[in-house]
């Protein structure tokens, strides 16, 4: 379908079969968005019963422009995972010995599977609220980032505390690999992107040639919402079981209190404000405010990028955005309930 450009604004809206409330709706984040209130707001697409209800785009980006996913790529991770264990090829209680033997007499070779995919690995790396050391920086700074993640020391007992790193999907993108007996750039192709029709997409190569697992990964936006609609319909894609009921309820299940709130640090006015809560690299967060009381699933990237899910409205959202390391990449979610839940209730 071709774009309908806004002349007053930079932006496109693709043409779709529009609400006026929906269409107003765009209008008004674009406004935002060339004023400076919603800066840097890259694309929004929104689902709801299957159906795309908005796709838009600001700042020159396009629907065929890919996107750093940044670590709303470790969903993605959680997801891969998921398949490998439904056919068999893992466990979450396997420890980390069975894939790496170099550690078979090292504690760390303890750690299991499920830990890492909780972040509470209890490996001396933090990156989340400064506590350090920010294990990425250094292990970039190196040529063997997997020797890297498994030279990181036991700070805590694994299980104990959630200490948020990109060290831990990196270990489980590996994990994967080596169960599966193939590159993890393949097992996702094979097994999630080609059965979603996902293509474009850009994996991060490591310096020593493994598909990075921890973030930096490009995809467009409208792939990105697939995913999530993929999650919203419990695995199942163009009738096809993707990965299993069973995982998406055990890895959406968010135990883990992170101690802080995505709402907050949006500074949405007039929130409740409730922490999020972490499962297998997915969070939840409620949404409180005036006559809205839900809840949404979704996967983080710094900057701006978010696959949602609201269970209570059958909606799934993608957003990206270039608001990178500031409180703006927060963001989406004062659009999300000034903006896109009422469309949603309409």
């Amino acid at each position: 379908m071709p774009y309908m450009r806004n002349t007053a604004f930079t932006f496109f809206i693709l043409l779709l079969s529009f609400s006026s409330y929906a269409q107003n709706a765009v209008e008004e984040i674009g406004k935002k968005v060339e004023d400076g209130t919603y800066p840097n707001i890259d694309g929004i697409v929104v689902a709801q019963n299957n159906a795309i209800l908005i796709e838009a785009y600001f700042n020159e980006f396009g629907e065929d422009d890919g996107h750093d996913l940044r670590s709303s790529f470790k969903s993605v991770i959680s997801l891969l995972a998921g398949i490998a264990i439904d056919q068999g090829l893992m466990s979450v209680d396997d420890p980390l010995s069975k894939y790496f033997p170099e550690l078979a007499s090292d504690e760390r070779g303890e750690i299991q599977v499920k830990d890492l995919l909780q972040m509470s690995s209890g490996l001396a790396c933090e990156e989340f609220f400064g506590v350090g050391p920010d294990c990425e920086s250094a292990m970039w700074d190196t040529d063997n980032w997997l020797a890297y993640n498994l030279s990181v020391p036991i700070r805590h007992t694994a299980g104990l505390n959630w200490e948020y790193s990109s060290l831990e999907p990196d270990l489980v993108g590996e994990v994967i690999a080596r169960a599966s007996e193939m590159p993890l750039v393949d097992f996702a192709s094979k097994n999630l992107f080609e059965p979603l029709g996902i293509s474009g997409y850009r994996w991060y190569i490591t310096p020593e040639g493994r598909g990075y697992g921890g973030g930096s990964f490009m995809m467009k936006p409208k792939d990105m919402l697939k995913i999530a609609q993929m999650v919203l319909d419990e695995g199942i894609w163009d009738g096809e079981q993707i990965v299993s009921k069973d995982w998406l309820s055990e890895s959406t299940t968010t135990n883990i209190d992170v101690e802080m709130s995505f709402v907050r640090f949006g500074r949405v006015q007039n929130a409740k404000y409730a922490t999020a809560n972490y499962g297998y690299f997915w969070y939840r967060e409620k949404l409180q405010i005036d006559d809205i009381d839900t809840e949404v699933l979704f996967a983080s990237g710094n900057g701006g990028q978010y696959m949602m899910i609201l269970e209570d409205y059958n909606a799934a959202v993608a957003f990206t955005g270039s608001n990178y390391g500031s409180w703006r990449g927060k963001l989406p979610f004062d659009i999300l309930v000034q903006y896109i839940i009422p469309m949603l209730k309409e």
